[in-house]
């Protein structure tokens, strides 16, 4: 099959010939349809995340199965499914019993420890495996299993209340379905973005307001979630100016640079840093839901497999509006 392989460290992607995938205990063959590309494959690429090398990555991968291990009972041949960022986990740990499997230390990560989504066809386990609604494309699809899911599963960790204002940094791949959620779920919606020539999308996307900084968030009457989707430690930090009392900022971006804050904000304003990942197969389910609703739109750019390494270099750019996926 044809897969897109990071060869090494820094290095640019190849489209190859590999290995086809054989199935194993638990798992599914999927032939892939759509891969998305997040901003987390750059981290990856450049050896900023564990990994080993050379490797096929990507975790928001889409498709239809095309076979079944003998002891799969709950997929069938045909079915349109996606994986998340869990591939495995041991199922014994605390975690694991508690429900939490993402804090599983033995977790095995899509497109991290097994192979990811940038190829023609890949293996998944069948119990991480999720149903794609009809009404959802593949090209729809794809950035929910981690941009979408992401941003919904924070907002929703975040557990804000009637009333509250909800305020998104950085409006790229992740922030700009990040504003949709909030609107979607009924809150007044903030967009804090450097990018004037946005104004007009981020409006369309539903944002009641569009300032540029925390400080302009500040004087536009703060906000009491802040989901901070920027890969900018200095943005999200900023942010901070903006956040009102009893506040709570969801930090799901990464950056290599480390966060800081003042122990006087935190502790006068008692305010809340909450780190956040995907958190729960439920708000996978509704994040999906809403955009088969057509209440969110994910905005992509589509390239073939074979223009894999155009559409890395456009998502390491920042130039990518909004999110690239490769199609098979």
């Amino acid at each position: 099959m044809k897969a897109a392989v990071v060869p090494a460290v820094s290095s640019t992607w190849q489209v190859k010939d590999v290995p086809q995938p054989q199935l194993e205990s638990n798992q599914v063959l999927v032939k892939m349809h759509a891969s998305g590309i997040c901003y987390t494959d750059v981290h990856q690429t450049l050896g900023n995340f564990p990994g080993t090398f050379p490797r096929i990555l990507g975790h928001e991968p889409v498709g239809e199965i095309v076979a079944v291990a003998p002891d799969v009972t709950t997929r069938k041949v045909g079915d349109r499914v996606g994986s998340a960022w869990i591939q495995s986990t041991c199922g014994r740990c605390e975690w694991c019993l508690r429900g939490r499997r993402m804090f599983c230390p033995y977790m095995r990560g899509t497109g991290v420890q097994t192979q990811g989504g940038h190829a023609e066809f890949m293996p998944m386990n069948a119990d991480a495996t999720f149903l794609i609604p009809d009404k959802v494309s593949y090209e729809q699809a794809a950035p929910i299993f981690c941009a979408g899911y992401t941003v919904y599963g924070g907002l929703r960790w975040a557990d804000p209340k009637p009333h509250e204002r909800v305020a998104v940094v950085g409006i790229g791949g992740l922030g700009h379905l990040a504003v949709q959620y909030a609107k979607a779920a009924g809150f007044e919606t903030i967009a804090v973005s450097h990018s004037p020539d946005k104004d007009k999308m981020i409006r369309e996307l539903g944002a009641d307001a569009v300032v540029r900084d925390g400080k302009g968030l500040a004087e536009a009457g703060g906000a009491d979630v802040i989901l901070s989707t920027s890969n900018s430690t200095k943005a999200m930090m900023d942010s901070i100016q903006g956040l009102r009392p009893d506040g709570r900022l969801v930090t799901m971006g990464a950056d290599v640079e480390p966060f800081s804050i003042s122990l006087g904000d935190l502790i006068s304003k008692r305010i809340r840093i909450i780190g956040s990942q995907q958190n729960g197969p439920e708000y996978l389910y509704e994040a999906l839901d809403f955009v088969a609703q057509g209440k969110v739109k994910t905005i992509v750019e589509t390239y073939p497999l074979s223009n894999a390494a155009k559409a890395y270099e456009r998502v390491a750019d920042g130039k990518a509006r909004f999110r690239a996926v490769l199609t098979m």
